[in-house]
């Protein structure tokens, strides 16, 4: 399958926008496990599709996560990104209160920062296969 397949078209647009974020946690701090990166993918999943965006590639470590995503061009990747830190961080607390409570303690579990880069100039491929090769906990 060719990069090219996945042209997306709006209403007066055609368009194929791919970013690359990465969100840490709070002062680094281990507190992902498996169970949780696999409900924060839903999560993100769920909230990207509000703002029709895909993601196309979820990965993390125990401290941090990383997405693929494809925008289109009226989402500001800015929004986008205050609102998939905002809502994980939110339902994470609601749903696992007890494992991580000694990290979340300031109602924060990601850092004020972020990584965003766009990916037009590495193929996708190598993106793709970049987080796929995260070391996911168990």
């Amino acid at each position: 399958m060719t990069e090219h397949q996945n042209i997306r078209t709006g209403r007066h647009c055609t368009f194929v926008l791919h970013a690359h974020l990465v969100y840490v946690t709070k002062f680094r701090h281990k507190v992902f496990t498996d169970a949780h990166l696999r409900r924060m993918e839903e999560i993100m999943r769920d909230v990207a599709r509000d703002f029709e965006c895909e993601i196309i590639e979820f990965n993390g470590e125990n401290n941090h996560v990383h997405l693929l995503v494809n925008l289109p061009p009226k989402a500001a990747p800015s929004k986008l990104v205050n609102s998939l830190k905002g809502v994980s961080s939110r339902r994470l607390r609601q749903e696992y209160p007890e494992p991580v409570r000694h990290y979340w303690q300031a109602q924060r579990l990601w850092s004020g920062s972020y990584f965003a880069a766009s990916v037009g100039g590495a193929p996708l491929s190598a993106v793709r296969q970049y987080i796929e090769q995260q070391n996911r906990p168990l």
